[in-house]
């Protein structure tokens, strides 16, 4: 291989790993491991690419799986890449000026330590003529530690979230036919609500970065559920008759980045 093509390779590394291959214009350095199973199995997840093999699989044969997957391989280490970087590119930078998104619009927060708000810990300034980012002020002291200010604005948001969300449940309710009778804020990472027989439903409080359009989708989904528990046609018939464009929204919810507390 020429010097100049070693130079431009694209590398994907896993952290564990024991192997690596030249597929294409990228060096993988992947993770294997030996195992009881009967064929060459292929994981792409955050960390890179894992190879499991069984026992008498010889590393020949391995290389040569390698090599015959490579397009998969080289496709999904892509996709991971990618969407790793949207993370990245959400987490938020606490302190005075950090940006996020609130019910679809851009608020930046600005520390007023001289205001206690009434004791709710911040307010959002109104819209400004001309459009811009409208700003939270938070009261929180301007050398605070970062995990002060996000911990004031988390608090700011799930107030306003619960607000909100019970707002929504009380007006989707009644055009399902059915009743409510608790809510739980959730701080899950892969789920936005769940719903129980009883009329118990849990909100993931970040939905609140979200659009109303939106947040009515999931409020919408989880009261569907206290008539039909499943997700077969009926239930999804049911969803659309308060929400007829309950897929573009269903859609968006999946597509757009969630900012990154952490």
């Amino acid at each position: 291989m020429p010097l100049a093509d070693t130079l431009t390779l694209a590398n994907f590394t896993h952290p564990q790993a024991t192997r690596e291959a030249v597929l294409g214009s990228a060096r993988v350095a992947y993770e294997f491991k030996r195992g009881q199973r009967k064929t060459i199995g292929f994981l792409v997840g955050a960390e890179g690419l894992s190879v499991r093999a069984p026992r008498w699989v010889t590393l020949r044969d391995v290389d040569a799986a390698v090599r015959e997957k490579a397009d998969w391989i080289l496709r999904k280490l892509a996709e991971t890449q990618q969407r790793n970087a949207r993370v990245e590119a959400t987490r938020i930078a606490w302190k005075d000026g950090a940006e996020f998104p609130f019910l679809g619009e851009p608020v930046v927060i600005r520390l007023d330590p001289k205001h206690g708000f009434a004791s709710v810990g911040g307010t959002l300034d109104p819209a400004v003529e001309g459009g811009g980012p409208r700003t939270l002020r938070l009261a929180v002291a301007q050398n605070a530690a970062p995990s002060q200010i996000r911990d004031a604005a988390q608090a700011w948001l799930m107030r306003q979230a619960r607000k909100l969300f019970i707002e929504r449940l009380d007006h989707f309710a009644p055009l399902l036919g059915v009743s409510w009778q608790k809510l739980s804020l959730s701080n899950a990472a892969t789920r936005w609500g769940s719903a129980s027989a009883d009329g118990s439903i849990r909100l993931n409080w970040r939905l609140i970065h979200f659009r109303l359009p939106v947040i009515d989708y999931v409020v919408a989904h989880e009261l569907a559920h206290l008539r039909v528990m499943d997700h077969s046609h009926r239930f999804w018939e049911t969803v659309e008759s308060v929400v007829p464009d309950y897929g573009v929204l269903r859609q968006q919810l999946k597509d757009e980045a969630v900012p990154r507390w952490g």
